[in-house]
This record gives C-alpha cells, structure tokens and sequence, in this order.
C-alpha cells in the first residue's frame, strides 16, 4: 500500500484542479495483494484506498498545501462503509471523493468506489484535523483557511446523527472497556 500511495501522490500532483468542494475521480486497479481469500478485494483494503482517494482530493484541491503550511494534518474519526458488488482481480475502478459538509467539530467526506459509473461501495468519512504542535483545528479556524462552504453543501441529517452516535470519549476523558455479561 505504501508504494500505490506514493504514486497516488506524485500522480495527483499533476492530476487537474479542483475546487475545494468538487468531486475527485481517482482511478485504481485491483492486484493480487488486494484480495482476501474469497478472490474478491478485501474488505480493509477498500479503507486503505479510499485513504488514498481523499489524499488525491486534498492534493488536486489544494487543501493539501494550505494544510501543510499551517502545520495541520487530517485524521479520521469514524468511517462506515457498505458493500453492493465485489471487486475482482485486475479490475479497475475509480473512486470518487467529495466533501460533504461539517458539523461542529468534523468533517464529513461519502466516497464511492464505482466501475464504469455504477456505485459497488460506498463510505462515509468523519474526519478532524490536528495540529502538529498538538491540539485540534476548529471548523471556524478550517474555514478560515480553504474558505467559506457553498450554500447548497449539506451533512444529510442520519449521517449527522451517526456521527454523533458513533463517536468515542475525547483523548483526555476515561474509556474503559467494560463488557455488560
């Protein structure tokens, strides 16, 4: 993964601009190290290209420089993904990746790997971002940066709620993992 990442990388750099809000197509084959043991692309491989994905959509926007210079970087705090259609060996593929929105404090990003136009799976991305000398970048201080979001940009409401419910305590609240028998 860390070599199709670098290419992804060096090919997004000269891929066409975007604007902060469009859709990125990147475009993807399935090899031999993608498959789980049915011979169909393994189901965390499509997270580790769907990584990917929103990479190339941060490099061909320029939000990738914006955060790089402020020394921001972007994690993801939850993801859910569901599967129509399987990806076979030698397959290609594009995933498209666009930003849906933010709540108060994320982003939220929908991510659909797609085979000549027809949706196989599709994801859904809640992500923050962090600052490299420690502490989280508000939605205010985001929007500062890239710019305001256009009026007809919407978080759907269940996804808003999902967001909220699949959410795990903050880095500094206890978590203990207690099991109810």
């Amino acid at each position: 993964m860390i070599f199709r990442t670098l290419l992804h990388f060096f090919l997004s750099r000269f891929g066409p601009r975007l604007r902060h809000w469009d859709v990125a197509r990147t475009k993807f084959r399935v090899l031999p190290t993608d498959l789980d043991i049915l011979k169909h692309m393994n189901n965390g491989v499509y997270l580790s290209i769907a990584d990917i994905g929103r990479f190339d959509l941060l490099v061909r926007n320029g939000v990738w420089q914006i955060f790089k210079d402020r020394g921001w970087y972007p994690v993801v705090a939850s993801e859910t993904i569901s599967f129509r259609k399987s990806l076979e060996l030698w397959q290609t593929f594009v995933v498209e990746s666009r930003i849906l929105g933010f709540d108060e404090k994320a982003v939220y990003l929908e991510q659909r790997f797609t085979v000549d136009g027809e949706i196989y799976t599709q994801a859904f991305i809640r992500g923050r971002f962090l600052k490299r000398g420690g502490g989280v970048v508000s939605i205010p201080e985001l929007l500062e940066a890239v710019g305001p979001a256009p009026t007809d940009v919407t978080v759907p409401e269940w996804l808003l709620q999902w967001g909220s419910d699949a959410a795990l305590p903050s880095t500094r609240a206890e978590a203990p993992s207690v099991w109810s028998e």
